[in-house]
C-alpha cells in the first residue's frame, strides 16, 4: 500500500528569495519531514477560496493545519486584544473551511498550535488571547512539559509525561461542541484537544515538527492509512 497522501496548510506571506521578492506560500521544511518521518507524504495546500476546500480534502488521506498567526478574534465574538497580532484573513477562511470539510468526511485531521486554536474555533469554543510563560523569547522555542488525560486518543499515542517543543502566546479558553482536552500543561493550560471516536481529530498547542518525538504524527498517519483502507 502507498503511503498516506497528507495535506499541510501553509503561510501565505511575503518572501525575498534570489532576485524575487513577492507574495509567496510558506511552510518551514519541518512540517513535511515529520510528515515522511512518520510514514507519509507531505503536500502542501496555500490558501484558497473556501469553496475548494472539500473537493481538496477529498484527495486527501490526512489533513495537517499547520501554526502560524494568531486567528482574528472576530472568529469567535472577541474584541482584539492590543497582544493580539495581525489578522491573516485569507489563511482563517481557507484553513476553517478546510477543517469543516474534514470533519464531515471523516478525513483524520491533526492541528498544530495556531491549528489546534482554529479547530476549537471552528468548533464554537474561545480563546485566551494572552498567557506568558509559553515562549522563551520572540523567535525562539522552548519545552515544557505535558501530561496527557487517560483514556484519551493524545494518551494512547503518547502515555506519559512528555517535554514538548512550545512557541505560543495564546491557548483554547472555552471548549468547542464535542471537544475534550486531553493533556495540560503544569500550569492548567490545554495543550491538547480531540475529538470522540470514530473522528480522528486531534490538536496540540506545541510544535511536533521542532521535536523528534513522531508519535502524534504517526497516530495521523495510520490513521489516514487505515480510513483511506477502508475506502478501497
Amino acid at each position: 500500500m502507498s503511503e498516506p497522501l497528507i495535506g499541510v496548510t501553509t503561510y501565505l506571506n511575503r518572501a525575498r528569495w534570489g532576485v524575487w521578492d513577492m507574495e509567496a506560500a510558506l511552510l518551514p521544511a519541518a512540517y513535511p519531514r515529520l510528515v515522511r518521518e512518520g510514514g507519509g507524504l507531505a503536500v502542501m495546500l496555500p490558501p484558497d477560496g473556501p469553496a475548494a476546500a472539500a473537493a481538496v480534502v477529498a484527495r486527501l488521506d490526512g489533513l495537517v493545519v499547520a501554526g502560524g498567526a494568531d486567528v482574528e478574534p472576530v472568529r469567535y465574538g472577541a474584541e482584539p486584544d492590543p497582544r493580539t497580532g495581525p489578522p491573516a484573513r485569507e489563511r482563517d477562511a481557507w484553513e476553517l473551511a478546510l477543517i469543516g470539510a474534514a470533519l464531515a468526511s471523516g478525513t483524520p485531521l491533526l492541528g498544530i498550535c495556531r491549528g489546534m486554536q482554529l479547530l476549537n474555533v471552528a468548533l464554537g469554543g474561545t480563546l485566551v488571547q494572552h498567557l506568558d510563560g509559553h515562549a522563551e523569547a520572540v523567535g525562539v522555542i522552548g519545552r515544557h512539559a505535558v501530561k496527557p488525560v487517560p483514556g484519551t486518543l493524545y494518551a494512547s499515542l503518547v502515555p506519559g509525561l512528555a517535554e514538548v517543543p512550545t512557541y505560543h502566546h495564546q491557548a483554547v479558553d472555552r471548549l468547542g461542541a464535542g471537544l475534550t482536552a486531553s493533556a495540560h500543561a503544569e500550569d492548567g493550560t490545554v495543550e491538547a484537544v480531540e475529538l470522540a471516536a470514530p473522528a480522528w481529530a486531534l490538536g496540540v498547542q506545541w510544535h511536533p515538527e521542532m521535536g523528534e518525538d513522531t508519535r502524534v504524527m504517526r497516530g495521523l498517519i495510520n490513521a489516514a492509512a487505515a480510513a483511506a483502507a477502508a475506502r478501497t
